[in-house]
């Protein structure tokens, strides 16, 4: 059950496509003021338009960013706030994954960039917002890819052992242990976060790898659900008055179901925060 959100302003990052579009839409339709973030004002204008045809609603907006770029996010942290006055729901959908290693501007692996410190940065940077805007919630967009996976400290960027499905794993055990850690930080703030598996979801996640792995996309989508399916608990979880108050949960289904066990390490989340807080240079 979806509540009427009107008043509400929902972030939504990767709103161009897949989960995200799907995402942006339905809450739309309640009423909500949704901003999607794209890579460039092109896309940004043509997915606003799409999304305002399909949902009959007008209360759509777009701001840019390519969140592999950490100045990028600062700069549309700063774009939101001059424009949005509160944030209500924030849900951190934009992802990646690189088949080879590669290099953000900013010299730091991609996958780990784009997957874990760009929602790292951009939630912390827009806290205050969040805090001050209460009841609000945040929604990380990961996966059940993290399980069997651990933080690899000693090499966390890949540059002795580069495995794209490792990289990827190890992002969304990230996403994760980020989850519970900034629940714990958040305790009495009223701003609850939560995680998701949207389930096995055949969006063109991949598809910046080439025009092989492009052409085997529409393949890979035989046995995945569609992008409706996948946002289901995205969207429960960012306007459903069944979860008022909770926080600290891994969903799947609209259910809390269990993470793996090394998800659960606080001594690991908090070296974790402590190693993003590094990369991202967020107390400078």
């Amino acid at each position: 059950m979806k509540r009427n959100m009107s008043g509400k302003v929902c972030l939504v990052t990767g709103g161009t496509s897949g989960i995200g579009y799907v995402t942006a839409r339905e809450l739309a339709k309640v009423e909500a003021n949704v901003v999607i973030t794209a890579r460039s004002e092109e896309k940004g204008k043509r997915s606003v338009e799409k999304l305002r045809a399909e949902s009959g609603k007008s209360n759509i907006n777009a701001l840019i960013a390519d969140f592999s770029f950490q100045s990028q996010v600062r700069k549309l942290v700063e774009e939101f706030k001059r424009q949005y006055d509160r944030l209500d729901v924030l849900i951190n959908n934009a992802g990646a994954i690189y088949f080879r290693r590669t290099l953000t501007q900013d010299g730091i692996e991609m996958t780990f960039a784009a997957n874990q410190l760009a929602p790292f940065l951009l939630t912390n940077l827009l806290l205050e917002r969040l805090v001050s805007s209460a009841p609000a919630r945040v929604v990380n967009v990961a996966s059940n890819a993290h399980e069997g996976h651990v933080i690899n400290f000693d090499d966390l960027e890949g540059e002795r052992n580069y495995s794209f499905m490792n990289a990827y794993g190890q992002s969304k055990l990230a996403n994760v242990m980020f989850t519970y850690e900034l629940d714990r930080r958040l305790a009495g703030s009223e701003v609850t976060v939560n995680a998701v598996h949207p389930g096995y979801v055949g969006t063109n996640m991949g598809g910046n790898n080439g025009w092989l792995v492009r052409l085997f996309l529409p393949i890979n989508r035989l046995w995945a659900i569609d992008v409706d399916q996948g946002a289901e608990t995205v969207i429960y979880l960012a306007s459903s008055p069944e979860v008022d108050g909770v926080s600290g949960k891994y969903y799947y289904q609209n259910k809390a179901v269990p993470s793996s066990p090394y998800s659960h390490d606080e001594n690991a989340a908090k070296r974790l925060w402590e190693v993003s807080v590094e990369m991202t240079g967020l107390n400078s």
